[in-house]
């Protein structure tokens, strides 16, 4: 997340709806309406939705 011009990792997804918990968290309205917004939500090492064991 984007906070006070900082780069902020918040946590790591497990799940969409992870994901929707953390984005209301942090005030997030309608958090599924961002899952896939590239301005909201960096995906990393995986396509979005694919979720796997490390």
């Amino acid at each position: 997340m984007h906070s006070s011009g900082r780069h902020e990792i918040r946590g790591t997804a497990c799940s969409d709806h992870d994901l929707v918990v953390f984005l209301q968290g942090v005030g997030i309205a309608d958090p599924e309406a961002v899952l896939d917004d590239p301005q909201s939500v960096e995906w990393r090492g995986v396509p979005a939705h694919e979720f796997s064991v490390v």
